[in-house]
């Protein structure tokens, strides 16, 4: 993370080979995955016939002219290409946010959220009003992984990220916790209000029509929802503790079901 490649007039690879001007150590990675280089217009990116596809702005292509801003990935590894006028401004503030998303979902990760739920704790103490976690995690995930591979575990994880997304409010957080663990924070919800949304994130999930590589297959969710209403003494690890004691029952009772 943070490393950053000038481009030039010469045409550069991007791979998982040794030749590769970038190279990448990811086994989602060709070992000619991509090439970029300088056009009349600009620079462009076009996939060298890889294996799990190249992607601007997260559209697959074959060749794409690369305009300030866009982001690209080649397997697991997200890149941005910056051309404005302030690219050393742009350069710091994209690593702030490489350090607060997930590479591979592109929500929130652990540390951010965590940063998150102390401040809205405090909120909620200050003026007494309700916050709740939700903490759910797919539900037999080791067997995607082994009837998908890893590359179909990765998708999996991308794609439930994407349907959770769509139904994430703008004040609330949704966040990977770590594997296949996610958390949502929810400001000014009841419990009643987040086992709601969780029931329905729970539906989303479990009626999602999921394929990988021509390969339909299905997932569902385990969740545990705590709420506080203005507690001064819980501290974010207290209510993350709450959720998990509540994902772990779900998982108990059966899986696929949501315990508060």
């Amino acid at each position: 993370m943070g490393s950053r490649y000038p481009l030039h007039d010469d045409a550069i690879i991007l791979g998982r080979g040794e030749e590769s001007a970038i190279q990448i150590q990811d086994h989602s990675v060709s070992r000619k995955h991509a090439r970029i280089e300088l056009a009349t217009d600009g620079f462009h990116v076009s996939d060298l016939g890889s294996t799990n596809g190249t992607f601007v702005n997260d559209k697959q292509i074959d060749t794409a002219r690369l305009s300030d801003g866009d982001y690209l990935r080649i397997g697991n590894c997200i890149y941005r290409f910056l051309a404005g006028g302030n690219v050393e401004s742009e350069y710091h503030e994209e690593i702030y946010r490489l350090t607060i998303i997930d590479g591979l979902t592109q929500v929130h990760n652990q540390r951010y959220l965590l940063e998150f739920i102390d401040r809205e704790l405090a909120r909620s103490a200050r003026h007494q009003r309700p916050l709740a976690l939700i903490l759910f995690d797919i539900d037999f995930f080791k067997g995607v992984n082994d009837d998908l591979g890893h590359l179909g575990g990765d998708f999996a994880l991308r794609e439930l990220a994407a349907v959770v997304n769509k139904t994430v409010r703008r004040e609330d957080l949704f966040a990977r916790y770590g594997g296949e663990e996610f958390a949502l924070c929810l400001v000014e919800t009841t419990q009643q209000g987040a086992v709601d949304i969780a029931e329905r994130i729970r539906t989303s999930i479990a009626e999602h029509p999921f394929c990988f590589e021509n390969r339909p297959f299905n997932i569902t969710v385990s969740l545990g929802v705590a709420c506080t209403s203005g507690d001064a003494t819980l501290t974010a690890a207290g209510l993350m503790r709450m959720a998990d004691d509540n994902l772990y029952q779900a998982k108990r009772a059966g899986r696929n079901r949501v315990v508060s």
